[in-house]
């Protein structure tokens, strides 16, 4: 069988996931967190996801990088 890793991680994550609404549903706790922690952990998936694609991409502001990025875009193509 050729199953490529991201078919099993992505398994491995449903089946926790199913595993977890399940025990949740019943009364189990599996992490004891509250729902003012939950907040700030997706705040903080926010704010990170939002600051590595800032910092990833080329922001360009001044006129002579606008002017680079033109030339580079022509280059290119």
């Amino acid at each position: 069988m050729n199953i490529s890793k991201g078919t099993i991680i992505r398994t491995v994550l449903l089946a926790l996931a199913l595993i977890n609404q399940i025990l949740t549903a019943t009364g189990h706790s599996i992490i004891p967190i509250s729902d003012e922690q939950i907040t700030e952990f997706i705040s903080l998936g926010f704010t990170i996801a939002a600051s590595v694609v800032a910092w990833w991409k080329n922001n360009s502001f001044s006129e002579a990088a606008i002017k680079a990025d033109e030339y580079m875009k022509g280059i290119k193509e």
